[in-house]
């Protein structure tokens, strides 16, 4: 892979970086900048961001229970980590927070749903006795 990302990095540094601000000069030679991976892993995770979001269009009995945990833990850890690492990546700790806020939203939604729905049912046992 770096046979690949080598070249392209340097021809990047020699046309896009004499061109950029110097306010952003620092971030384009950060290590976790956008020649790295700790960069681009990240800004692609933003699409689970957005289908979290999408999926707050769906009814909540279509929720899957077991995805929205594994999204809420799984983004819990991971902004720990991106800020228990050296250099902090701020980019994997927005991610993965507002990952774990959008999965915490659908668990809440999905709970509700739940509640009412055992409410319904009790009332109307209730009624027929």
């Amino acid at each position: 892979m770096d046979c690949i990302c080598d070249p392209l990095c340097k021809l990047a540094d020699k046309i896009i970086y004499p061109n950029l601000p110097n306010f952003l000069k620092s971030t384009w030679d950060h290590p976790a900048g956008p020649k790295t991976v700790f960069f681009w892993a990240p800004t692609i995770k933003w699409c689970l961001v957005l289908a979290g979001l999408v999926d707050l269009l769906r009814p909540a009995d279509k929720l899957s229970f077991y995805q929205n945990v594994a999204l809420f833990i799984t983004g819990g850890i991971w902004t720990r980590y991106s800020f228990a690492i050296t250099p902090v990546n701020y980019n994997l700790a927005s991610v993965n927070m507002f990952l774990c806020g959008v999965a915490l939203f659908q668990l809440s939604r999905l709970g509700y749903y739940e509640v009412s729905c055992f409410t319904v049912i009790a009332v109307m046992s209730f009624e027929t006795k």
